[in-house]
């Protein structure tokens, strides 16, 4: 079990109160499958990927990646337990929609980028740590099944 201490909690609860999770999740979905195309496989019922202005444009990428940034939410309420509230989805990704669990970290990357670019000065060494911290631990739980 993850240990946050009360900084920790402060600065991701503090990074979530100052994004919006719709074009937050909108842009880093779409930054992991214009970065990393061959992500774009597990979204061929998404239709025209074809380009980054057809990602961009396209209404399923903007959908998922608030879908995205709620199951993160759901781990901001549930951070003394993320593995067991993420167990379901853990299992669907891996048993399921066979998820290569990698894809996970790429689009964590991704979604500190979108975060650290539209915070700017605010997102400080202390707040990048915990949220780096936070991303791992979802990612672990994402990956837990796996293995």
């Amino acid at each position: 079990m993850v240990k946050w201490t009360a900084e920790e909690r402060a600065a991701i609860q503090g990074v979530f109160a100052k994004i919006d999770s719709k074009s937050v999740g909108h842009e880093s979905l779409a930054r992991c499958l214009i970065v990393y195309p061959w992500t774009q496989r597990y979204f061929g019922g998404f239709g025209n990927l074809y380009n980054s202005s057809a990602i961009m444009a396209n209404p399923m990428v903007a959908a998922h990646g608030l879908v995205v940034l709620q199951a993160l939410e759901k781990a901001l309420q549930n951070m003394d337990d993320i593995k067991k509230s993420y167990a379901s989805l853990s299992e669907l990704h891996s048993e399921k929609l066979h998820v290569d669990p990698g894809n996970f970290q790429l689009l964590a990357d991704c979604l500190t980028v979108v975060v650290a670019a539209r915070m700017g000065t605010e997102f400080t060494q202390s707040v990048q740590a915990a949220w780096h911290k936070f991303l791992c631990v979802v990612v672990a739980a994402l990956t837990k099944q796996y293995y």
